[in-house]
């Protein structure tokens, strides 16, 4: 019990590490006390001292004689092999950030988010944001709701654009747009002249739908099962341009967010609004909880929505309603 008391030894230097692990890696390099002290300007003394307290504290000596120079004892060598990254890190650091201060306009930016998004809703954001940033690196990685997910967990990427259903408790999701559920079918199909259309009318004709694990088919089965109304699949197939193209040859109708319809689609396609059946698709960011937003990713959200950081604050615990 009284070793425990008895207070261990304190060193002066401990309160700077640096300077002593400094002194000690310019003697090693350099092979002399008199040429540290030139390289640091610091007296020969003080290098001395520090080197003296290292040595004490780490119980070995750290230097011998060979002829002229000192060498490194073999202890030595093992903390110039530790200390040395330490030094150069830090005493870069200053040069490091002034040269990152400068870069923040470049990096890299990765983002995920499904076919529909990077072929509807992005072109324009993208395009934004290219000519405010022309140096950024930007990758869109083309996938679906659950492997982006996936990718945010294992920061492949910085931020998801997309729509979500159901969010994790690991994620936050940020909706931003809103666009109306639509029936395509080729012009002139009977369900597009009837005065009132129920969802039960869609039941005699097969749908077109991407394929099951994606947001779209589930919510459509979420709606006809809830209304305990039967329909038919008539193919799965994933991409909104295919679907629209076989729907547009007859081969069934399909449900579709408005932002998939273009302009392109107007001569082989009609529409009409399912609002009264099915909710609006709401798109929006997915950042992981606790995850630090770059510059650069902060910026791509900006041109989402300008006034996202106004109403929620991306910190360390993720996007939140203020």
């Amino acid at each position: 019990m009284p070793d425990l008391l008895v207070p261990m030894p304190r060193f002066p230097y401990k309160s700077d590490r640096l300077k002593p692990l400094r002194a000690f890696c310019q003697t090693v390099r350099l092979g002399s006390v008199s040429r540290a002290s030139e390289a640091l300007y610091v007296s020969q003394p003080a290098i001395t001292l520090q080197l003296q307290a290292l040595e004490r504290e780490l119980g070995v000596a750290l230097f011998e004689r060979s002829g002229r120079r000192l060498a490194p004892t073999r202890e030595g060598q093992l903390l110039y092999e530790m200390a040395q990254p330490l030094v150069e890190s830090l005493d870069g650091l200053g040069t490091q950030f002034r040269d990152r201060i400068r870069g923040l306009d470049a990096g890299e930016l990765n983002i995920a988010a499904n076919s529909s998004t990077i072929l509807y809703l992005l072109p324009r954001i993208v395009e934004h944001f290219r000519s405010q940033y022309p140096d950024v690196r930007l990758t869109l990685h083309n996938a679906a709701s659950a492997d982006g997910t996936d990718l945010l967990r294992s920061d492949a990427v910085d931020l998801a654009v997309g729509s979500m259903l159901d969010v994790p408790a690991d994620l936050s999701y940020a909706p931003v747009y809103r666009f109306e559920p639509l029936l395509i079918a080729p012009p002139g199909h009977p369900l597009l002249a009837q005065r009132t259309l129920k969802l039960a009318d869609l039941s005699a004709y097969g749908l077109i739908l991407p394929p099951k694990r994606l947001v779209t088919y589930r919510l459509v089965d979420l709606v006809f099962q809830q209304n305990r109304v039967a329909y038919t699949v008539a193919l799965e197939v994933g991409g909104w341009e295919v679907i629209k193209q076989y729907v547009a040859m007859g081969m069934g109708i399909s449900i579709i967010a408005s932002i998939c319809l273009t302009e392109a689609d107007r001569d082989r396609l009609a529409s009409r609004s399912l609002s009264e059946w099915f909710p609006s698709r709401t798109y929006g960011v997915v950042v992981r909880k606790g995850k630090y937003l770059s510059p650069q990713a902060r910026a791509f959200i900006q041109l989402i929505k300008p006034d996202l950081f106004a109403a929620r604050s991306y910190d360390e615990s993720g996007p939140s309603e203020r």
